[in-house]
């Protein structure tokens, strides 16, 4: 019965970590870019009481054997970059990426760091960064007397100056994609870096390639649905009280045993 005991607190402490996962996705419900994540399980090992297949006392063979198990462990907390919903806001330095790929940003360390979320803003030397003032990688640079910006779906940024009768191209914006994104590290500020699982970045041309397309004026938002995650949250609150209810039936059980008199 202590087995018992061992193995439902397994399963509650798996069913806290599902938790944490889901409080997190809906944490960021509303942040730009933001992509969910999921909990996979998997069973522990299992205590071979009898080999299927071995002869049984009567002579014939056991078609099946007896196994008991030790509970369940989490395996990964995985990333999905589904594409998250899309919306308008008209702000010309607003960029969504409509498929695969991440915007580069230059980190103070001088590395690389990746990110879905396209806010974009200037700062005061007319670089195009990232909320945390972060370049955007390789570097553009909008002229102060420009009067008005263009971003066409392959990356190109062109502006529009006083006098000037044609758009003047100041730089071009390239993507980078992972043979397994799912294995990029999130260190927080809506940015990943790469990792061994990952592989290192492919960079190319949005829209060419297997890369997304980029669209001017709009903002993708987290693609965690709260439906979804509150049916999840059901679950795991189930299951964490189902497993709280073994942990009693076995701490009863094991009052019986001790109560017993010859």
């Amino acid at each position: 019965m202590l087995r018992a005991l061992w193995t439902a607190a397994a399963g509650m402490k798996a069913q806290q970590l599902f938790i944490d996962t889901i409080a997190n996705n809906l944490a960021n419900v509303n942040t730009t870019g933001f992509k969910k994540s999921r909990v996979d399980f998997q069973d522990l090992l299992y205590q071979t009481v009898t080999i299927a297949g071995t002869k049984a006392p009567g002579g014939g063979q056991l078609p099946v054997g007896i196994q008991i198990g030790h509970g369940v462990q989490p395996v990964a907390i995985e990333r999905l970059f589904t594409q998250g919903e899309i919306t308008e806001t008209k702000n010309p330095l607003d960029l969504v990426i409509e498929g695969d790929g991440f915007f580069q940003v230059l980190q103070p360390d001088g590395s690389i760091a990746y990110t879905r979320d396209g806010a974009f803003k200037l700062d005061k030397d007319g670089r195009l960064v990232t909320a945390n003032g972060l370049p955007l990688e390789p570097e553009i640079i909008i002229p102060p007397e420009a009067t008005n910006i263009s971003i066409s779906h392959d990356g190109t940024v062109s502006v529009l100056t006083p006098g000037a009768t044609a758009p003047q191209e100041v730089g071009k914006i390239t993507l980078a994609k992972f043979i397994n994104s799912a294995g990029l590290k999130s260190i927080g500020y809506n940015l990943y870096k790469t990792t061994d699982a990952s592989g290192e970045a492919i960079t190319g041309t949005p829209g060419l390639e297997g890369f997304g397309t980029i669209s001017q004026g709009f903002l993708e938002m987290s693609n965690v649905q709260v439906v979804e995650e509150m049916a999840n949250m059901i679950i795991a609150q189930r299951a964490y009280e189902i497993n709280s209810k073994a942990i009693q039936t076995t701490d009863e059980m094991l009052r019986i045993a001790n109560n017993l008199r010859r």
